[in-house]
Parts: structure tokens; C-alpha cells; sequence
């Protein structure tokens, strides 16, 4: 039977700390958009949790959809994972699927049903979409057609991990439905996908070999690397263009100064070799989660 250590492992904990950060993204707007209250602090609070869940059954179901498609073998260049190891058998992973899905949906109905205080109509829109989320994560990469298998994997990221994430906590916590905020929840959609963009440069070759056509199988290292830096110009844009649309205080751009942070990665990403990138996942977590979590704080005070 495997230990905690081993299932937080599976949960990979580099990858909940960005999660988190769209949602915190979300309800920091959320705060800047007018005064807290205690229902506004559980409703992101909630958000927070229903998020983080969501992204560990996804790395779960991934974990489990790899190995069952024989993509974590011997081959695999990055970590070894726990099905991949044996220290955790598929029963297991099944279990804690299944497990991780219902609180998914506990986190989730507690949230709309409970602390947002939403009108029928709203209650159907986010109940169809956090089913919509569970399965999205879990058709990553298990069926017999996973998306995560045909170059769509970018694409769910960008709409859960940044619209999804950013723009529904900041409904939820304001019930105020601004377009303006698509802008951020773009710009955290474009950083979730250059830590997932890192990861399938890292994993290329043996993602082809193994039949599973990521974006980077698709485009090739070259065009994934220029794929990368626009993600990374673009969410800076993205969040520029939402304070100039805001007239946000002159502080609040100081978050440029992080720029020189994600083109020192940039440049040394791009004298790397494709089977030495992990180090660049956790850095393109942190860097991201600094970035959102001082733009959220200048653009509030």
C-alpha cells in the first residue's frame, strides 16, 4: 500500500501551487473590484479548493492514462512517476480517482450551492461547468480518444486553468459580469501553458514514439520554443492592457520589473537540451505564481 509521501508525489505539488494561483488571481481582482465580506472571502475560498482538487485528479487520471497507454515507460525522460515506479498499483489510482472526483464535486456544490448565493439560472451554468471541469480532467488522458493525445491539451488548459479559473472566481466572489477580466485569465491561460509546453518539450520524443501527439509532436521543439515566448509576451500584454483599460495607478505597472525574471529562462531554456528542462517547470510555476501574486497585490492597494 503507498504511503502519504508517495501519493503526494502523484499530486504534484509544483503543479496545485498554479492552480491556486489563478483562483488567487481571480479574487484578488475580486477584492480591487469593491469591500470584502466574509461570504466573498469563503466563496474564494472554496474556489480555492475546488481548484486545487480539480488539478490533482487531473494529475492523478494523468498518471494513470500515461501508464495504462504505455507512455510512462522506460523511455520517459522526466521524474519517474508512481504507477510507472509500482509503488502505487492501478486498483489504487482507481480508487483515488473516483475518490478525488467526488470531493471534486462536494468542493464544488458547496461552493454554488452554499457560499456563492447564485440565482437558478447561474446555479445551471456553473453546475454544467464544474462537470464539465471533472471531466475535462479526467478525459485528459484516460478513453479511448483523450484529448490530451490529440494537441488539444493546450486548449483545456487555457479555458480551465485561466478563464475558468480567474474570470469564474471573480464572478462567483463579485456577481459582476466585467469582459475585462478575460484579459488576466488569459494572461494566467497562457502561463499555465507554458509550464505544460515545457513539460511536452521535455517529453517530445518519447510522447511520439508512445502515439500521443502533444502540440510540441505537432509543431516540433523549434516552433514550440516561439509558441513559448509568445505565451509569455502575451500575458504580460494581456495584464498591461487590463490596468491601462482600469486606469490603474502608475505602482501597479511595477509588475514589469518581473519581465527580466522569465527572459533570463527564456534564454537559458533555449541553449538547453529538451531532456534537461524539468528544472524549467518548477521555475515557470514559481515565476508565474510571483508574477500573478504581485500584480494582484500593486493593482489592489
Amino acid at each position: 500500500m503507498a504511503n502519504l509521501k508517495t501519493w503526494i508525489r502523484a499530486a504534484r505539488l509544483r503543479t496545485v501551487l498554479l492552480s491556486f494561483a489563478g483562483v488567487m488571481l481571480g479574487g484578488l481582482l475580486a477584492f480591487g473590484a469593491g469591500p470584502s465580506t466574509g461570504s466573498r472571502v469563503l466563496t474564494i475560498a472554496f474556489c480555492a479548493l475546488t481548484a486545487i482538487l480539480l488539478q490533482v485528479l487531473c494529475n492523478f487520471a494523468n498518471d494513470y492514462g500515461d501508464f495504462k497507454k504505455g507512455v510512462d515507460g522506460e523511455n520517459r525522460v522526466g521524474p519517474q512517476r508512481e504507477m510507472q515506479s509500482g509503488e502505487i498499483t492501478e486498483k489504487g489510482m482507481q480508487k483515488a480517482i473516483v475518490l478525488n472526483a467526488l470531493l471534486c464535486l462536494l468542493s464544488g456544490g458547496t461552493l454554488i450551492f452554499l457560499c456563492a448565493r447564485l440565482t437558478w439560472q447561474e446555479l445551471a451554468v456553473f453546475a454544467a461547468l464544474g462537470i464539465g471541469a471533472v471531466l475535462a480532467a479526467l478525459l485528459y488522458t484516460l478513453g479511448k480518444r483523450p484529448y490530451g493525445y490529440r494537441g488539444l491539451g493546450d486548449l483545456y488548459c487555457f479555458l480551465f486553468f485561466g478563464w475558468a479559473a480567474v474570470a469564474g472566481t471573480y464572478y462567483l466572489a463579485t456577481k459582476n459580469l466585467d469582459f475585462s477580466v478575460l484579459l488576466p485569465a488569459s494572461a494566467m491561460g497562457f502561463l499555465s501553458n507554458a509550464v505544460l509546453n515545457i513539460n511536452n518539450m521535455r517529453d517530445m520524443e518519447n510522447d511520439r514514439a508512445a502515439g500521443k501527439i502533444s502540440l510540441v509532436v505537432k509543431i516540433g521543439q523549434k516552433n514550440a520554443f516561439l509558441y513559448h515566448c509568445l505565451l509569455i509576451g502575451g500575458a504580460f500584454a494581456c495584464l498591461a492592457i487590463y490596468l491601462i483599460l482600469h486606469h490603474a495607478t502608475w505602482y501597479s505597472y511595477l509588475f514589469l520589473l518581473l519581465v527580466p525574471l522569465f527572459y533570463k529562462d527564456l534564454v537559458a531554456l533555449r541553449r538547453t537540451k529538451p531532456e534537461m528542462f524539468d528544472p524549467f517547470l518548477g521555475r515557470q510555476v514559481r515565476n508565474s505564481f510571483l508574477l500573478v501574486l504581485v500584480y494582484g497585490v500593486l493593482y489592489i492597494i
